[in-house]
């Protein structure tokens, strides 16, 4: 992967994924006339956060690493909240906590690697 592709990836992937926690938050404080279009944003960062992050797992890591099963995990729980945190609005804290707890886990995996 030449550094032009890798740069291009890694800042689509990690602005997805602000993307993905943030619609979370505002379907937690949002209107429910908000519904569709927040839905809509989290559905593309959510695809665009598998896309980029496969392919920089295969290029740079050859498809290793058991750490990358806690980051599918943590995609799958914040690609989720969204939509509960528009259908379960008693539980908004909730939502906004776990999502916290799985970015930070998303993070601790791709930094250290533990697995």
């Amino acid at each position: 992967m030449n550094p032009a592709e890798y740069n291009a990836l890694h800042i689509i992937h990690v602005f997805a994924a602000i993307v993905l926690v943030a619609t979370t938050f505002y379907a937690c404080a949002g209107a429910p006339e908000t519904r569709k279009r927040v839905l809509m944003f989290s559905g593309i960062a959510s695809l665009l956060v598998l896309l980029t992050g496969i392919r920089l797992w295969q290029s740079l890591y050859d498809f290793k690493g058991a750490w990358v099963a806690v980051k599918l995990v943590a995609w799958l729980g914040l690609s989720a909240f969204g939509g509960l945190a528009y259908k379960r609005r008693a539980q908004a804290g909730l939502w906004i906590i776990l999502s916290l707890v799985l970015s930070l886990a998303a993070l601790v995996m791709v930094y250290a690697k533990p697995l």
